[in-house]
């Protein structure tokens, strides 16, 4: 296991080029992470890497720079999966704040967007293609795309694409890339089957783990309310009154977003849901809504939990117990 540098080294450092080092500066980014301090040297080097990160320790530029400077000096593709479309469409942010002035394409495939505008992306030849399991094996069947020329493979989010299910549409979509290739995982925790899925598809791995899997962002203080289940609305509208600022709510199930949201909606709060039951448009104005202000509250279901970035929350509440305790 590779262990964290107590010296912050610089971007400069680990390896980047000079041309991604202006960007980076024009771009504010001064200092690199922990993942990024460790994993952009190991990734231009060419390993395999399995990070454990938790969400919010910019694990997206630390695989994003080295495959931008990978793809600009070998010709070929990089393919980025992930669980949610959020995920997708944040990470695609990314790549194209970094790689735009120099002539990187991506290609954003995911469920709810245009098939059509997908098929002229893919047929622009991308330099990254960015997907959702699902969204990518549809293309796949219909002969839409091929992924031999992928020379890079991100999974990222791992242990969650495992809860979706997502794992046979993995293997499959791994099977269809080359064998040689460079591979990197990247999960907040580390269950068996996220560490066969290592074992068995990448070459002699390096893990790389910032924090241990599952553990408790720093400055975050936490409180457990035990209350009657009749009680929760009634206990939610209090702590939303007593307090300021935005607040990211969770609910374990679809249908319990939905109703929580109306009921937050009937008692006067600024309040938006997203989950897989609202259509891509109604999820980007959602989260779209509560990044600029709109909407004080947003209600998710566990399942975004990975594809919402947004800076400065005041309040998380899981207004139900997680399905899993790492959550």
């Amino acid at each position: 296991m590779t262990t964290v540098n107590k010296k912050t080294a610089s971007f400069a450092d680990l390896g980047v080029s000079p041309k991604l080092l202006q960007i980076l500066a024009n771009l504010k980014f001064s200092q690199p992470t922990p993942i990024q301090e460790q994993c952009i040297p190991l990734a231009l080097a060419g390993k395999d890497i399995v990070g454990i990160a938790q969400t919010g320790t910019g694990k997206t530029l630390a695989f994003a720079l080295p495959i931008i400077q990978i793809l600009a000096e070998k010709k070929g593709q990089a393919l980025i999966l992930l669980p949610t479309r959020e995920l997708a469409l944040q990470v695609d942010d990314v790549f194209q704040q970094i790689g735009r002035n120099i002539g990187l394409k991506t290609a954003t495939i995911i469920g709810g967007a245009s098939a059509y505008d997908q098929k002229q992306k893919i047929k622009a030849n991308p330099h990254v293609i960015i997907s959702t399991p699902g969204r990518l094996l549809n293309h796949l069947k219909e002969k839409n795309l091929t992924l031999q020329q992928v020379k890079i493979v991100v999974l990222d989010e791992g242990d969650r694409m495992l809860d979706i299910g997502f794992i046979p549409d993995i293997k499959r979509i791994l099977s269809a890339t080359p064998s040689e290739r460079q591979t990197f995982m990247f999960s907040a925790t580390m269950p068996q089957s996220i560490a066969e899925l290592a074992a068995n598809y990448l070459k002699l791995p390096l893990r790389i783990e910032v924090a241990p899997a599952g553990t408790a962002a720093k400055n975050v203080e936490q409180e457990l309310f035990i209350v009657p289940k009749e009680n929760k609305m009634r206990l939610l509208d209090k702590l939303l009154t007593d307090t300021q600022g935005t607040v990211l709510i969770f609910s374990r199930t679809k249908f319990g977003a939905k109703k929580i949201t109306a009921n937050l909606k009937a008692m006067g709060f600024p309040a938006a849901e997203i989950h897989s039951n609202r259509s891509l448009a109604q999820r980007t104005e959602a989260l779209k809504g509560f990044k600029t202000g709109r909407y004080r509250i947003l209600v998710a279901t566990d399942i975004a939990s990975r594809g919402i970035d947004v800076t400065d929350i005041a309040y998380v509440i899981n207004f139900d117990l997680p399905d899993n305790t790492e959550d």
